[in-house]
């Protein structure tokens, strides 16, 4: 009788990263043999032979072929269908736990997507590439940035953004069990000590939210506003930054019917933080609240009062990043409530004027926006009038060029000397409030005159405080 050699297992691929299945014998801990699901490793089923002939109970969990697309199927692992010559791990549960073999790996793929050398980046792609056709890759990611708080913030922050990118470009073929453990992690970690994790879990919040999930994630509105009344600063923080994004990215959504208009709720819960001991967190109150402004929300118009005075009480606030969100708030109130403003028009002109001249040049260039707006309202005239001889020496004073700007424009001076002015040069410009051109940029012809003067405009520098104050003068009467 002829004895047939059995061929060896094929080779384990290079990457461990473990499809949703049941555990790896290696994370199952004591008492795992009780398990009578399949146990195969490299294609070779090692269960004992009387689980192999069909007494086990029949598995359920499916898994994903190497090379099949995220969030396909395929038959459970053991059946001779899967292809897996890598280890599994536990499901997609809220109790998932890596393979330290695959854990390690990703996390060397992350310390060389940091690398500034082109060919190692090409790699590091090429590898991401490979991986992204396994949504447990996912889980590896997510747990970097909640969990491995022994590893640097940059590396974790990274692990993030990469998870990120994954969810704009393949969140609709995320497995369930995927994308619950995913906002789970997401929510459990937001009051992370890390400022930097904190920012990035809220981006990966507000990206999940912006694929169709806010309406499909119900809870998330609820316990992020819940999470604001924790005595723990950072998670309070972590949810107001996360809570901003949001109403960034959907503001009109938040002021609809479809999520049963949670602005009455969140919109008073918002006006009582402008009061908040930390600077930080009054800034983010006042940033969620002024994503309303425009559209005129309704939560928003009936608190109006209450929001004009809270932001009169912040009006001499020490903090910048405060002073800059007020005077936001007055620009974008100027132009669709100024009937509120009017009683007060006086003491916002005078505190106007303070701020052009404050020593943080954000917060006087967002009071620049003021005298533009003001400038395209009836009242104008009546009420600036008696204003100019503060104003005019202001403006004049904010157009001053700076060492670095001579610096930067001394070279082009000395060259074209010689050159006549060409017509674009010396064509005039009427400059707008920017709450009023922004809005409609994407309207605006590509080929129009306005656009080539405007990109020729912003090649030159940033938009600064000297452009514009010196554009306030040219605003047609």
């Amino acid at each position: 009788m002829r004895i047939r050699r059995v061929p060896s297992p094929p080779r384990m691929a290079r990457f461990h990263i473990p499809a949703p299945a049941l555990p790896s014998p290696r994370l199952r801990g004591r008492g795992w043999r009780s398990w009578r699901g399949p146990r195969t490793w490299a294609g070779v089923d090692r269960r004992p032979p009387s689980v192999r002939r069909g007494r086990s109970r029949p598995a359920t969990a499916a898994t994903t072929s190497v090379g099949a697309q995220p969030g396909t199927h395929t038959e459970p692992l053991g059946s001779s269908a899967d292809p897996g010559p890598y280890p599994r791990s536990s499901p997609c549960t809220m109790d998932w736990q890596p393979d330290e073999q695959g854990l390690q790996q990703v996390l060397q793929l992350l310390k060389d997507s940091q690398s500034p050398n082109t060919a190692t980046q090409r790699i590091v792609q090429d590898k991401l590439k490979q991986l992204n056709q396994f949504p447990d890759f996912n889980n590896y990611l997510i747990f970097v940035l909640t969990r491995l708080k022994s590893e640097d913030e940059p590396t974790r922050s990274l692990s993030g953004l990469i998870l990120k990118n994954n969810v704009k470009a393949h969140y609709q073929s995320f497995p369930p069990p995927v994308a619950d453990f995913i906002k789970q992690e997401c929510l459990n970690n937001i009051g992370d000590a890390s400022s930097l994790i904190r920012a990035t879990i809220g981006i990966l919040i507000t990206t999940i939210a912006s694929k169709g999930e806010l309406q499909m994630w119900p809870e998330l509105l609820p316990q992020l506003c819940n999470l604001l009344n924790s005595e723990d600063y950072n998670t309070c923080e972590g949810a107001f930054g996360a809570l901003q994004k949001i109403c960034e990215d959907s503001s009109e959504l938040l002021d609809s019917d479809a999520l049963n208009r949670p602005l009455n709720i969140m919109i008073p819960k918002f006006l009582q933080f402008f009061k908040h001991c930390s600077p930080k967190i009054r800034s983010h109150a006042i940033a969620c609240v002024n994503q309303f402004i425009m559209d005129r929300a309704q939560a928003l118009m009936d608190n109006i009062d209450t929001f004009i005075e809270h932001l009169f009480a912040l009006a001499v606030d020490d903090d910048p990043e405060v002073r800059k969100n007020v005077c936001r708030a007055l620009v974008m109130l100027l132009e669709v409530r100024i009937d509120r403003l009017i009683p007060h028009m006086h003491s916002i002109i005078q505190y106007m004027l303070q701020r052009t001249q404050d020593h943080d040049e954000n917060v006087a260039l967002e009071a620049c926006e003021f005298w533009l707006t003001l400038a395209e309202q009836p009242i104008c005239k009546e009420v600036l009038a008696s204003h100019l001889v503060q104003l005019i020496p202001i403006l004049v004073n904010g157009m001053k060029y700076s060492e670095i700007d001579i610096i930067l424009l001394k070279g082009d001076v000395e060259e074209d000397e010689a050159v006549p002015d060409s017509e674009q040069d010396i064509k005039p410009r009427f400059h707008k409030s920017r709450t009023v051109t922004l809005p409609h940029e994407a309207e605006r012809p590509d080929g129009s005159e306005d656009a080539e003067d405007d990109d020729d405009d912003d090649a030159l520098s940033d938009w600064n405080l000297k452009r514009r104050a010196g554009g306030l003068p040219d605003v047609p009467p």
